[in-house]
This record gives C-alpha cells, structure tokens and sequence, in this order.
C-alpha cells in the first residue's frame, strides 16, 4: 500500500443477505418442482412449463447475485422497517380471501384490499378510497365478467349487476 491509498475497512459477509439468498433459492426450486407437474398439451414447441422455468431461472440467478454480494458485503444497508404498512397489507390480503371464501364476492373482496392497501401507504381518506374501490372494483368486474366473458367469485352485489 502506498503513502497515499485510502483504509479501507473490511466488509462483512451480510448473513440476511444470505438467509434471503437462500430463500430466493428455495423458491426457484419450488417453482421448477412444481412446473415439472404441469401437463404438456402442445404437440411441439413450448408447453405451460415454460414459463414457470423462465420464472424459476430469473429467480435463481437473483439468489446467486444476492449470495454473491453477501459474501462480498456488497448490499446496502437497510434501511429501518415499520410493520405497520406491512400489517395492513396482510391484514387486506386475509381480507380478500375471507370475503371471497365466505361468498363476499369480488366487488367487495377487491374493494377491502385497496382500502387497506391505500391506508398502509399512507393515505387516510377511508370513506373517499372506500367509493373509489368500490366503483373501481365494479368497473373491473364488468369488464371482466361481461367483455371477457371471463367468471370472478359473484356475491350479493354481482349478483344485483
């Protein structure tokens, strides 16, 4: 080292960089194990597994990138994390799947998600995002259910539709 080269302090190995990495790998595995069991319905070319392999090797190679700079402690620091964004998001989530299981139908599944969704990024105006949702759902609904000619889960208010 010369006279006049900066210190430069040794990186650590990021061991979240690592469980993530693996976790990413993990799931590439799942994802080309279960492609595996998809029927081939074309008679040449590409069948309905291609995609998932597509997907399942993007996923691997972000899992060998992210151990590579975990090693190298490459990643950037993160930053500190409020879980209460990320409650109310799983909280719309559970939501979604309630009202569409106990035949809520997706006009009001849709609508708790984006009212939840909207209030985990920050926006306050429950009674406003409630109206939005709600037209915009049925919006979607219709386009879905009469254009595309396409079913969503129906329940009382589909059903008035």
């Amino acid at each position: 080292m010369t006279s006049g080269d900066p210190v430069q302090t040794p990186r650590r190995v990021d061991r979240a960089g690592i469980v993530i990495a693996a976790l990413l790998a993990v799931l590439a595995a799942v994802l080309l194990w279960d492609a595996r069991g998809l029927q081939t319905t074309a008679m040449y070319g590409m069948g309905p597994e291609a995609m998932p392999v597509v997907v399942a090797t993007g996923v691997a190679l972000l899992a060998i990138g992210n151990f590579i700079d975990a090693l190298r402690g490459n990643l950037p620091a993160r930053e500190s994390a409020d879980p209460v964004p990320v409650v109310l998001i799983l909280v719309g989530l559970t939501l979604l799947i309630a009202i569409v299981g106990f035949g809520g139908g997706f006009i009001l599944a849709t609508s708790a998600l984006f009212v939840t969704t909207s209030a985990a990024f920050g926006r306050r105006a429950v009674v406003v995002d409630s109206i939005i949702a709600v037209v915009m759902s049925t919006l979607i609904y219709l386009v879905f259910d009469r254009l595309l000619t396409l079913s969503l889960p129906a329940g009382p208010l589909e059903r008035l539709l």
